[in-house]
């Protein structure tokens, strides 16, 4: 006793003496102490690559002093012997709400609400309020003693806190998970800066699509670039701060793979490497997400089962819903063995608690355990440059570290504490008595059978067996050293035995109650001492457990591998060329590297190619579809009258069924236009129907094109009387925009061209940079080129003039359903027509279209395409140009060039497409039947030498998809028969879009 009071005493006194001077008064005497601790003979696990058995940690004033097998422990230090126990660092979490303020979504509630265009945000800030880079984590951060505890039991011990509200969320604050007050808890401030697609609070109209969000904020690093140099500049509280924090560790939270690929495509821009926290599905983009380079966050969510137990219930679940429930605990072990840097988060979790539980399960589908402790510690403390502070048990680090029975992943592996800065917290006893063994049991000096005690010494498992054939779960509380035993011997008995007692020696012993309310004394001696099984072995090891194969896309009919370009032949079809040619019978194309390398009769097979044999089918190139809103997440950025500064490629949607489908229908190429919110639209995405590959790979970024838009649609006609604020409200105003416009981005053009002419351009401040007027001033110097949504003579005629006044060109009219009023018009000013077959009376707008239309148009010198707008019909497009021959006479092979050669010219791109000739891409489909015949199908379809579709291999896909999809169900039903949970099936529909769609269109903004 004596030599412990010294202990303390040596202790205190040098810790009044060292303690560090505090900035804090304090009611009350001053008590600080050095908190000197030595931990020896434990497996110190300094980080994921460095262990030390029987290893000793000294700690002193919360920091870490020496960690070694030798170390030399000072005189007054309180030594803690950890024999058998793990030492590990504290886990770290880089994205936590943990003592922020509750973001809460305050939507008025009563039906529409009256659009709000401007921020209402008081204060010199930007325009808009999603964008909030004022935001100090550090000035809103108040510790929670609830949540810090809950974390603090599943091993953290830091966590990176910001507000999880708008696009631009401001800077985030690295807080220890101490009970203390916030200043002992904050350990930088400034950590680094948050960023996501989703506006959270924002009431503003604008963005209200991810295209808008991603617009929004390349103009806001333009903004900010522009605004840290121009001296006689508006004041900006914003732009202040945005300038702060941009060269922090920048961190973008995203939901899915799609959003990682956009939000690096933003960094490239600017020169940031993001990290980036993800959604769960990398594993189903990992080449793309690799190429990349960001570190990621990953969260550590798996779905529970469907209920499909009900076949109905069944039917309604995705293929890539039953593929990710699968596959999506290995997803950390594909992102590890892609070799790219992950951390793990908590975010995303309903329980937190299931934390752990999640890692070892992603350690059984092939995480290896040093990659899982590293994504805790020493990966998330350098991403955010702390790596001196946080993350490994090394000297002069915090004395940040959990003390647990095992390994950290192990399967009865108990923490037992968490310190943090130096201060114990106790998650569970430390030095807990094992009382496991079997013990033969005697009540009231008679023997009772036999108390069977297994599991860990932290969780012990009871049994009491009376004559070797009863086996009964009696209910025990163990607490300390006392232990209270109930347990009915006999379903038949009357009533319950309880005993209560405590551990003496190598048994137990106490006194009980028997039913008829008898005090009896009881007592267990162990008979035979409890085996330890043999320890399983390393679960890293172990084969990871199987799965069915990840496909390309990641939905029904995807490719395990993505086919390849291949040297083919194609013998005595019937090929129409588009050319002067016309229609060749018999003829033979050969392709090579992408490209048609001959037309003509009796070719020769080059050397390893697969000949295809083509009698009394119909060569053609592919469709293209000059009117399309498929493969897209959203297709309407309605929140401003203008939205020229948005991009369709930066919502392509790989994944979309639509694309497969049209495969099946002869489509190769489809330009994604936005819809008709607004009077001037988004830049448009040329695609190329490349099922399975990238979004880039599909993507032909040389077509620049851009969506216009007039009638009911831009003015809001039809949005209800509450959208009556937002600029046009009348056809007349739709032509004032246009005038307006194009008016400032002459004088913007004009601005950066004087700009670069200067001679004293290094001592000027450049003109501010406006990607909306970037758009419009290509228009203007012919580099980019509209497609107008029409329908009125009028309006036609209105546009045409203010094109003639302006000095700028209308590429094409699509819809354009009265266009054989003044077809006479649009061909001497070049104007192409892209329109429907037959459609019409489905709005007031249509309802002097006609039939002849299209071919009214192609008589006047108009070139005329065919197009689609609609993801069902576009599968149909060559039965679509076939009712020109019947609706008008026009022949045959012009008919057909309005879904080829013609849609081909309107966006450019004859010399490469729309043409059976060589040198162009091999864009190609094999037609059973004469391609205008309503019984014709393709047999394959092919882009740039590729097999996208074949009707064979198709049907093989649909007989391997049955038998996964029922492989998956049963295995469902399996998991749900074992009691683990479930969820309901919930039905997973592709989006078909129109031009006028703009409800629900970004889950990602909410």
């Amino acid at each position: 006793m004596f030599k412990q009071l010294s202990t303390f005493l040596a202790a205190l006194t040098v810790g009044l003496y060292c303690h560090a001077q505090e900035t804090f008064p304090r009611n009350g005497a001053y008590d600080e102490r050095p908190g000197r601790y030595a931990f020896t003979n434990a497996t110190i696990v300094v980080d994921s690559k460095t262990t030390i058995p029987n290893g000793t940690m000294l700690i002193e004033n919360g920091v870490i002093k020496e960690v070694g097998k030798q170390a030399k422990i000072p005189a007054g230090t309180i030594v803690v012997d950890l024999k058998g126990k793990y030492i590990y660092p504290s886990l770290i979490d880089l994205d936590s709400d943990y003592g922020m303020p509750e973001v809460t979504r305050n939507r008025p509630g009563g039906g529409r609400q009256t659009p709000q265009l401007e921020s209402n945000k008081k204060g010199a800030f930007g325009w808009n309020q999603a964008v909030q880079p004022e935001n100090d984590a550090s000035l809103m951060f108040t510790p929670d003693a609830k949540k810090a505890g809950d974390l603090r039991k599943i091993g953290f011990g830091t966590v990176l806190v910001y507000s999880h509200d708008g696009i631009v969320r401001g800077n985030g604050a690295l807080v220890t998970l101490t009970d203390e007050a916030a200043n002992k808890a904050l350990l930088n401030r400034k950590a680094s800066a948050h960023f996501s697609f989703s506006k959270g609070t924002s009431s503003q109209t604008y963005p209200s699509s991810t295209m808008g969000v991603v617009a929004l904020l390349r103009q806001n690093y333009y903004d900010a670039d522009w605004y840290a140099k121009e001296k006689n500049k508006e004041a900006n509280l914003s732009l202040d701060a945005f300038n702060q924090i941009k060269t922090l560790p920048s961190i973008f939270e995203t939901n899915d793979k799609y959003s990682i690929l956009r939000a690096d495509k933003i960094g490239d821009e600017f020169g940031i490497q993001y990290i980036i926290r993800g959604g769960g599905d990398e594993y189903q983009r990992i080449k793309e997400v690799k190429a990349t380079k960001a570190p990621l966050i990953l969260p550590i969510v798996f779905p529970d089962a469907y209920d499909v137990t009900d076949p109905w219930d069944a039917d309604v679940v995705s293929m890539a819903q039953l593929k990710h429930w699968e596959l999506a605990p290995k997803n950390p072990a594909e992102v590890a063995k892609a070799e790219i840097p992950f951390a793990f988060t908590t975010a995303g979790l309903k329980n937190k608690g299931d934390f752990l539980k999640n890692i070892k399960t992603a350690i059984e589908y092939g995480l290896p355990k040093e990659k899982a402790l590293e994504a805790l510690t020493t990966l998330p403390a350098s991403l955010i440059k702390a790596e001196n502070q946080i993350g490994s048990l090394k000297a002069g680090l915090l004395a940040n570290f959990i003390i647990t029975s095992g390994d950290l992943f192990g399967k009865d592996n108990v923490i037992y504490e968490n310190w943090v800065q130096g201060k114990k917290y106790i998650i569970a006893p430390l030095n807990v008595p094992d009382i496991r063994g079997t013990y033969s049991l005697q009540v009231n000096n008679q023997p009772g059978g036999k108390l069977q005690i297994t599991g860990s010494p932290e969780k012990p498992e009871y049994k009491v067996l009376i004559q070797d054939s009863i086996k009964i779960t009696p209910k025990v509380t163990l607490a300390n050293e006392l232990l209270t035993i109930s347990y009915q011997p006999d379903k038949k008995a009357s009533g319950t035995i309880r005993l209560t007692g405590w551990i003496a020696g190598s048994g137990l012993a106490g006194e009980g109650v028997l039913p008829d309310g008898t005090v009896v004394p009881w007592a267990a001696t162990l008979s035979e001492k409890y085996q330890q099984t043999a320890a399983a072995a390393d679960t890293s090891a172990i084969k990871p457990k199987e799965t069915g194969p990840i496909v390309y896309p990641f939905v029904g009919f995807g490719n395990e591998t993505l086919p390849k370009a291949e040297t083919v032949l194609i013998k005595n079809a019937t090929v129409w060329t588009n050319e002067k040619e016309g229609i060749l019978q018999n003829a033979d194309v050969i392709v090579q590297n992408g490209k048609i390398s001959k037309v003509g009769k009796s070719l020769a097979a080059p050397s390893g190619a697969r000949t295809i044999d083509g009698t009394g089918k119909h060569l053609t190139s592919g469709i293209i579809d000059e009117h399309s809103h498929i493969a897209l997440f959203t297709i309407n950025e309605g929140g401003q009258t203008s939205s020229a500064e948005v991009r369709m490629s930066d919502v392509i949607n790989p994944d979309d069924i639509n694309i497969y489908r049209q495969l099946a229908g002869g489509v190769t190429a489809s330009q994604l236009l936005h819809g008709s919110a607004n009077s001037i639209g988004g830049q448009s995405a040329m695609i190329k129907l490349k099922w399975g590959t990238s979004q880039s790979d599909m993507l032909m970024p040389d077509v620049k094109t851009i969506k216009f838009a007039l009638g009911e649609n831009v003015k809001q006609s039809n949005w209800g009387d509450v959208q009556r604020v937002r600029f046009p409200q009348t056809r007349m105003g739709v032509e004032q925009v246009y005038f307006d416009h194009f008016i400032r981005a002459k004088e913007y053009a004009a601005s950066w061209k004087t700009y670069n002419a200067s001679s004293k351009k290094q001592s000027l401040t450049a003109p501010r940079r406006d990607i909306e007027l970037d758009a419009l001033a290509e228009i203007l110097a012919n580099e980019r080129f509209i497609t107008c949504h029409s329908y009125v003579q009028s309006e036609i005629n209105m546009l045409m003039h203010v094109a003639d006044s302006l000095k700028f060109k209308i590429n094409t009219f699509t819809h354009i359903l009265e266009g054989y009023k003044l077809a006479d018009g649009m061909a001497k000013r070049g104007i192409g027509g892209s329109t429907f077959a037959d459609w019409w009376a489905y709005k007031m707008e249509v309802k002097e279209a006609i039939p002849y239309n299209a071919a009214l148009m192609y008589h006047e010198g108009v070139t005329v395409a065919i197009n689609s707008d609609d993801a069902e019909m576009a599968r149909r497009l060559n039965q679509e140009a076939a009712k020109t021959v019947e609706y008008g006479g026009v022949p045959e092979e012009d008919a057909w060039k309005m879904v080829t050669l013609n849609p081909a010219k309107l966006l450019h791109l004859e010399n490469r497409m729309g043409s059976v000739k060589a040198g162009k891409d091999a864009d190609l489909v094999l037609w059973n039947a004469h391609p205008l015949s309503v019984y014709a199908r393709p047999e394959f379809t092919m882009i740039e030498g590729t097999m996208y579709f074949d009707r064979k291999k198709d049907e093989e896909k649909q007989k391997t998809m049955l038998v996964e999809r029922e492989r998956l169900i049963q295995k469902m039903i399996g998991d749900k028969s074992e009691g683990k949970p479930t969820q309901k099936p919930q039905a997973s529909q592709p989006k078909m879009w129109h031009c006028e769609d703009v409800a629900g269109m970004d889950t990602e903004l909410r």
